[in-house]
């Protein structure tokens, strides 16, 4: 019987960390801030301090991270929060900036 010699290459995986991408909320005169605490809290699962805090922070500087996501996921959650503000007559925006 013949003898096979068998080659095996090793290959070396790189797995490249996927960019980040910030949600911004932007402030608005009509969007309440009970609203804009409701939001961060059940689309952006943020607890009600840290929402209470990310809503000062709009309404005083005029914008405020919502979060810290992958492409897709800050997209998809900033048309979840614009696609509720209308459905509640809210003109609240959001904005999706890469992080780096």
């Amino acid at each position: 019987m013949a003898r096979q010699t068998v080659l095996r290459r090793e290959t070396a995986e790189i797995v490249k960390t996927p960019e980040m991408y910030i949600v911004v909320m932007h402030n608005d005169d009509y969007t309440t801030i009970d609203f804009v605490v409701e939001v961060l809290m059940k689309i952006f699962h943020k607890s009600s301090a840290e929402a209470s805090a990310i809503m000062m922070e709009v309404h005083t500087r005029g914008e405020g991270i919502a979060g810290m996501y992958t492409y897709d996921l800050a997209v998809t959650k900033k048309a979840q929060a614009e696609r509720l503000a209308g459905e509640r007559n809210f003109p609240l925006r959001l904005s999706v900036y890469a992080a780096g």
